[in-house]
């Protein structure tokens, strides 16, 4: 089942319960959201070769997708985005976060729902994820982030809520004034949980372990997001199919289940995955050259179009042939909002660290 459909469904309230003084308290979780997912009128679901493709644009080594904040916009004032966590987790193993393979399960998936301005600038992002078909395993980050893409240098988004309180910033320090997720990100505890942890009076130590923790819930979503969302505007866009479940749910309500939600389906228009260099072929013929190694994607942008050099393998050609290893994207976006020609808009992400405001 789609995590869509299991935040649509999901009716038990997330409570906590003191242990010394057995005091429960109700915080924010997957089924407040319950009417929002079934309410909210675009739902995508990303193909597994997708979610690899945005990963490895937001974090490939010289993928410099996070620089084109102009060409950035919502495609709605409400919108659902998730993902399977598996190919997910296998792209971000490729470049570094190793810690985060022991968290994959085949059947986890990622989600996070978009409510922005009618001109898909600012907004709020929550996230959510699934480790199961279970009510309880369907759980929502404690942590939200807002942003605003017209951010001015040296300005700090304003929520969009106009709640105050403390922010941390996520920051890479080689990306500078370039760094999107800095200059236009905040992320802040959702209401109900920072009361919460206000209340606990925790000593600092405590309090920065568990904000990491909760940071790490939705921070590293961000980039994968932002480059799905470049993608959108390319053109002609990205290739999707659109679901239309009536005579599934009409089935379904007839057995007495619960209708499933209609969604878009969309995947990526590359070409497949490359071939890996095998240990045979290396042991088993004389280095002639360089050695087959992998050469991470480049992003490029000039103008108002995004050259994209995709993962490949350069070396000794007995291991395979790869035919095309250039895409070219074209963006409409308005003529003020467009670089010089030639100019090249680029910054590169790495494991990110956090900043409290």
């Amino acid at each position: 089942m789609r995590l869509a459909d299991q935040i649509a469904q999901c009716r038990t309230p997330f409570i906590v319960e003191n242990t010394i003084t057995k005091r429960q308290t109700r915080l924010t979780g997957a089924a407040d959201f319950s009417s929002a997912l079934a309410a909210c009128p675009t739902r995508y679901s990303l193909s597994d070769d997708l979610v690899g493709l945005c990963t490895a644009l937001a974090y490939s080594k010289g993928a410099r997708t996070l620089a084109c904040a102009d060409l950035l916009h919502v495609p709605g004032e409400h919108v659902w985005i998730e993902w399977c966590e598996a190919p997910w987790i296998k792209e971000l193993n490729r470049y570094g976060f190793r810690s985060a393979a022991q968290h994959a399960q085949a059947v986890g998936r990622r989600g996070a729902l978009i409510e922005s301005s009618p001109q898909g600038r600012r907004g709020l992002i929550k996230s959510f994820w699934t480790d199961g078909d279970k009510e309880m395993e369907v759980l929502a980050s404690s942590m939200e982030a807002y942003f605003d893409f017209d951010t001015d240098v040296g300005e700090d988004p304003a929520a969009p809520d106009g709640r105050n309180g403390a922010t941390i910033s996520v920051f890479d320090r080689t990306a500078g004034n370039a760094d999107i997720l800095r200059r236009c990100f905040r992320f802040r505890y959702e209401s109900t949980w920072a009361d919460y942890y206000e209340q606990a009076q925790l000593f600092t130590c405590q309090a920065d372990s568990i904000a990491r923790h909760a940071l790490g819930t939705i921070a590293i979503d961000i980039p994968v997001i932002l480059a799905f969302l470049l993608l959108l505007a390319t053109r002609p866009g990205l290739p999707r199919r659109a679901l239309m479940l009536e005579r599934l749910n009409q089935a379904r309500m007839k057995s007495g289940k619960t209708p499933l939600l209609d969604h878009i389906e969309v995947s990526s228009p590359l070409l497949p995955e490359y071939r890996s260099a095998g240990s045979e072929s290396v042991a088993s013929h004389p280095r002639r050259g360089p050695r087959l190694h992998h050469v991470r994607g480049h992003l490029v942008r000039r103008g108002s179009q995004l050259f994209w050099r995709v993962p490949h393998l350069r070396g000794n050609a007995r291991s395979g042939i790869v035919r095309s290893r250039t895409v070219t994207w074209t963006l409409d976006c308005p003529p003020e909002q467009r670089p010089g020609a030639g100019a090249a808009c680029e910054v590169t992400v790495r494991p990110a660290q956090i900043r409290e405001n």
